[in-house]
């Protein structure tokens, strides 16, 4: 692995058209941490997220992967790095028609030169990973909504990749399928050692998973703070990050 840090994104502007969603953002993930990207809905976290995986093209500033300024790179060296990227999307977006075994092996058969073998014990490996040993040939549609998003993460794993995107991934799942989650991702750091960044406003998974954090303030289109989020919570003299922080502990005194 490079000595740089895996993300630095410098002075960061996105937008669509005339349109500003974040201006002047400026941090760094650090290998092998679990850094959330919070906000209340509608702040550009996911925007923010596009432009990190190679999705969205930033107005200004760069994107650092790996010390390479992604967006100022040949198509070439952008396609090479993108291959290290793995992303849950929020819907899981796995192919509804095709089996879990096959929607973990279509990267492997699109990108590597593996037989059809060695990608079937490759997609069994993955799956058992996320805790879904014997489910490949299960569809989508046969498992619950918590089983398709470790299925969707171990498609995300197929091709090793050393940055992993989580976009809200406790979206639309109980609390106990939530926390489960969570274990997952933790459990999934500490033994593959892989980079995450989590893009979410729940709160639980903040404070379960993130070793670091940027807060993105929609009205003003900034980071208005960054750390830990747990340090942010008792430190932060900053109205919004605490009303953002200590949400939960209104709705238990209520």
């Amino acid at each position: 692995m490079p000595s740089q840090a895996p993300i630095v994104a410098k002075e960061l502007t996105i937008a669509y058209g005339d349109v500003v969603i974040q201006r002047d953002l400026t941090f760094t993930v650090r290998m092998g941490e679990i850094f959330v990207i919070m906000g209340g809905s509608g702040c550009g976290k996911s925007t923010v997220m596009r432009c990190l995986t190679g999705l969205k093209a930033p107005s200004k500033g760069q994107v650092l992967l790996e010390g390479i300024s992604f967006w100022e790179s040949s198509q070439a060296t952008r396609d090479r790095i993108a291959r290290n990227i793995g992303v849950v999307f929020q819907g899981g977006a796995l192919w509804s028609s095709m089996t879990l075994g096959e929607n973990v092996s279509l990267p492997l058969h699109e990108f590597t030169d593996l037989h059809s073998r060695e990608i079937r014990d490759l997609a069994s490996l993955k799956l058992s990973l996320v805790g879904l040993a014997g489910f490949e040939d299960y569809y989508p549609s046969e498992i619950s909504g918590g089983m398709r998003k470790r299925a969707s993460v171990a498609r995300a794993l197929a091709l090793d990749p050393k940055l992993l995107f989580f976009d809200e991934p406790s979206a639309g799942l109980d609390p106990v399928t939530s926390s489960l989650l969570d274990d997952l991702i933790l459990e999934l750091r500490d033994s593959l050692g892989t980079t995450m960044i989590l893009v979410t406003h729940e709160l639980p998974s903040i404070f379960s998973v993130a070793d670091n954090c940027i807060f993105l303030d929609g009205e003003t289109g900034t980071m208005i703070a960054s750390g830990d989020p747990k340090r942010l919570k008792n430190e932060s003299q900053d109205p919004k990050v605490q009303a953002f922080l200590t949400r939960g502990d209104k709705n238990r005194t209520g």
